[in-house]
C-alpha cells in the first residue's frame, strides 16, 4: 500500500500537468510511450515465450497510432498501421508454420489487440485534447477512471457483501459496482457544474451527468475486460513498472473503454458551447 500511495502521490499530479497544462504534442508522446509499453506488458505475460519480433512488432505499431490522433488523421493512420501490422504477423506466421516454434492464430489476434486496438482506444486522450478547449475535456475519462475505481472500491469496503463476479475479480462486490456507478456519474457532473461556474462558455449540465454515467460504466466494463485476460492466462498483474499497481496496463486498462467513448459522446452531444 505504501508504494502505491507514493507512486499515485508523484504520477498523478504530473499526469494532472501534462493533460490540462502542456501542449497536445506532449500528450501524444506520452500517450505513446503507455501504449508501447502496454502492448509489450500484454505479449509478454499472454503470448508463449519465443516469439519476440511480434512484441517488436506491436510495440512500434502502438507508438505510432497516438502520433496520428495527434495529425487528426487516425482514419487514415490506424488502417495502414492495422493492415502493416496483420501482413507481417502473417507472413511469420506462413513461415514457421509446422515449424519447431509457429505462430498460432490467437497470437495473431493478440498481437492485433495489443499492437492497434488498445493504442486506437487510448488515443480518445490525444483525440480529445486537440479538440477546441480541449484541455476540459482530456479531464474528463481521467476523473472518470479514477473517481470509478475509488469509489467502487471504498463502497466495496465499506458496504460490500454479495459477489458480482467471482471467477473474474473475486474482490469485487455488487455494492462495491454500484457505489462506483454512483459516485463516478456524481464526479463528472460535480465537475461540469464546477465548469459553469469557472468558465464563459454555456455548460450543459445533462450532458456531463449522461458522459458521467457512461463513463463510470465504461470505466467498470474495462477494468473487468482486462481482470478476464488476467484469469484466463493465469496472471496477477501485466507488469512490475508501477510498484503498487502492476504494470502500465493495469493502472490504464479501465481508461481503454473510458477515453473512445467520452470522445464519441463529446462528438455528438453538445457538452460546451463555445461563445467566441
Amino acid at each position: 500500500m505504501r508504494n502505491r500511495i507514493i507512486v499515485a502521490v508523484v504520477c498523478v499530479p504530473v499526469f494532472f500537468i501534462v493533460l490540462f497544462y502542456l501542449p497536445p504534442y506532449v500528450l501524444a508522446a506520452l500517450t505513446s510511450l503507455i501504449c508501447a509499453i502496454s502492448a509489450y506488458e500484454l505479449l509478454h505475460t499472454v503470448v508463449a515465450k519465443g516469439n519476440e519480433r511480434a512484441n517488436i512488432y506491436a510495440v512500434f505499431s502502438a507508438a505510432i497510432i497516438p502520433v496520428g490522433a495527434y495529425f487528426n488523421v487516425s482514419g487514415l493512420v490506424f488502417p495502414a498501421v492495422l493492415l502493416i501490422l496483420m501482413s507481417f504477423m502473417f507472413a511469420e506466421a506462413i513461415t514457421v508454420y509446422k515449424k519447431r516454434r509457429p505462430i498460432p492464430f490467437t497470437q495473431i489476434l493478440i498481437t492485433l489487440f495489443g499492437g492497434a486496438v488498445i493504442p486506437y482506444m487510448l488515443s480518445g486522450l490525444v483525440s480529445l485534447k486537440i479538440m477546441p478547449q480541449g484541455q476540459l475535456f482530456v479531464l474528463l475519462p481521467v476523473i472518470s477512471a479514477f473517481i470509478t475505481d475509488a469509489g467502487a472500491y471504498f463502497t466495496g469496503v465499506l458496504f460490500g457483501k454479495r459477489k458480482a463476479f467471482p471467477l473474474v475479480s473475486p474482490k469485487k462486490t455488487v455494492e462495491g459496482c454500484i457505489g462506483g456507478l454512483v459516485i463516478g456519474t456524481l464526479a463528472v457532473t460535480v465537475y461540469g457544474m464546477i465548469l459553469v461556474f469557472t468558465t464563459m462558455h454555456e455548460v450543459r449540465v445533462w450532458a456531463f451527468i449522461l458522459l458521467g454515467f457512461v463513463g463510470a460504466l465504461m470505466t467498470e466494463l474495462g477494468d473487468l475486460a482486462f481482470s478476464l485476460i488476467k484469469r484466463e492466462y493465469e496472471i496477477k498483474d501485466y507488469g512490475r513498472l508501477l510498484p503498487g499497481h502492476g504494470g502500465m496496463l493495469d493502472r490504464f486498462d479501465s481508461m481503454v473503454f473510458t477515453a473512445p467513448a467520452m470522445y464519441l459522446l463529446l462528438t455528438v452531444v453538445p457538452a460546451i458551447t463555445i461563445w467566441g
